[in-house]
């Protein structure tokens, strides 16, 4: 079993906050896989199915940011989770937007809900850093995460979404590294190579096209 939280701050008023991106990959992630509904659990929000042949339960703490380890551990302890199966997906600031990259264990950055965390379970879990820009001056970080995402995000967002959702199967199986590949696939597909094949020239004795005839005197 695992338990995937994914962190943010309750309220509509924060439903589309940066710091709340967790949040809505959890939604995409419980939608995308026939979850149960939400229920309020463990001073939070929980929903249980499978992913990948796996029981899963997602969770989403309601006990403000700061104190989401609070939510975290008791349902880990519920379940009997260990920390190498839990897996948190959260907003990080310190990657451009669109960017993932999932980690296991390190420190928390300064971010509050993952230091609430370690506090109840320490740093062996698995990290889902998602990439929502740095606003240039860490005095502008509190207000940058606390503001909803730009009409300019939205595409890449749902992109990022629907691309953790899809693929979440091989975070759930531990291949970290094809999760990764499979999301920055989806948010920046490879361009198409331009063609650069010239038509071919009409061999001896074939007849020019149109296009290809020489211009006439107008007569």
């Amino acid at each position: 079993m695992l338990l995937v939280a994914g962190l943010g701050n309750p309220g509509s008023g924060h439903a589309r906050n940066r710091h709340n991106i967790g949040f809505m990959a959890i939604d995409a992630i419980a939608r995308r896989h026939g979850f149960a509904r939400f229920r309020a659990r463990f001073h939070g929000q929980a929903a249980e199915g499978a992913i990948a042949g796996h029981k899963v339960v997602a969770l989403k703490p309601l006990t403000f940011m700061n104190a989401s380890g609070r939510s975290v551990a008791a349902a880990a302890a519920f379940y009997r989770v260990p920390p190498a199966h839990v897996i948190v997906l959260h907003d990080e600031i310190d990657l451009a937007s669109g960017r993932l990259r999932v980690k296991t264990g390190g420190g928390h950055a300064g971010h509050n809900g993952l230091r609430s965390i370690q506090a109840h379970l320490g740093a062996g879990f698995r990290r889902v850093r998602l990439g929502v820009g740095h606003p240039g001056d860490k005095d502008r970080v509190a207000g940058h995460v606390l503001k909803n995402f730009a009409k300019a995000d939205q595409a890449w967002l749902e992109t990022i979404l629907e691309a953790i959702a899809e693929n979440f199967g091989l975070m759930v199986e531990g291949d970290d590294a094809a999760f990764m590949s499979k999301v920055a696939l989806a948010v920046n597909p490879p361009r198409p190579k331009p063609d650069k094949r010239r038509p071919a020239e009409p061999g001896p004795g074939e007849d020019k096209t149109e296009e290809d005839a020489e211009p006439s005197d107008g007569l």
